[in-house]
């Protein structure tokens, strides 16, 4: 099992690769994750301040 990991002399650009591609598929996930939160927390504040507005202006 251990020659199978060694991968010959390309062992170094194999076990990058792999490693680049999972940074790319966890950065798939949490970014848009990260981007979603932070539009949600955007729309809450402004529909509290356009309820808040809108309150104050019927009184």
């Amino acid at each position: 099992m251990f020659e199978s990991l060694q991968m010959g002399k390309y062992a170094f650009y194999i076990w990058t690769s792999y490693g680049l591609t999972l940074v790319v598929l966890v950065a798939n996930i949490i970014i848009p994750l990260s981007q979603e939160r932070t539009l949600l927390r955007t729309l809450g504040r402004k529909l509290r301040r356009k309820r808040r507005d809108n309150n104050e202006s019927k009184a």
